[in-house]
């Protein structure tokens, strides 16, 4: 009798191998199809070409201590880029820059949104005086150290902006070449 218990005890602590529920032999199928169906494969996607870059843009293509390649043009010295074409800009450094400096970008039509000034190698500060007689002219400015204020100026030129720049060549070894003069 000891022994009946002692088996039977044994049984009910081993676990049960029972075979799985229904539920969890069903796999959940995906809500949405891989392929494509039969109607799908004969239908052609048509592209349209809505609006070409303008061939017009300024582009920044290198910077150097010696100046910037504007859309494939050696420009050296400081430079003033505008919609539609480049000046030199006749500023030696940031302490240069004054009221006179930049009455070339609210001078233009159509006027000009925002004007990226590049610095140098480092961002400095404006006057203040100069900074408030563009605001109250309605154009923004934005002040970086020049390699941002190229790639800034291109982005915002990519996005369609009326944008200008006045930028100063950063000094000594810092520079950034394009692919084509790397090659040459």
């Amino acid at each position: 009798m000891a022994t009946a218990f002692i088996l039977r005890n044994l049984f009910r602590a081993r676990p049960a191998l029972r075979s799985p529920p229904a539920e969890l032999l069903w796999a959940p199928r995906r809500g949405h199809r891989l392929t494509p169906a039969d109607d799908e494969l004969y239908q052609r996607t048509r592209i349209s070409l809505l609006q070409r870059e303008s061939p017009l843009a300024m582009y920044i293509d290198s910077y150097s201590s010696r100046g910037f390649v504007v859309n494939g043009n050696r420009v050296f010295g400081p430079c003033a880029l505008f919609p539609q074409s480049v000046v030199q800009w006749n500023v030696g450094s940031y302490q240069d820059i004054t009221e006179e400096s930049f009455s070339l970008f609210w001078m233009l039509e159509p006027r000009i949104e925002i004007v990226v000034v590049g610095t140098g190698d480092r961002t400095e500060r404006l006057q203040p005086r100069v900074l408030r007689a563009m605001r109250q002219r309605g154009i923004a400015v934005e002040v970086q150290d020049t390699p941002n204020a190229c790639a800034t100026f291109n982005f915002l030129c990519h996005e369609g902006r009326v944008t200008g720049a006045a930028l100063i060549p950063p000094p000594g070894g810092t520079a950034l070449t394009s692919q084509a003069q790397a090659a040459e």
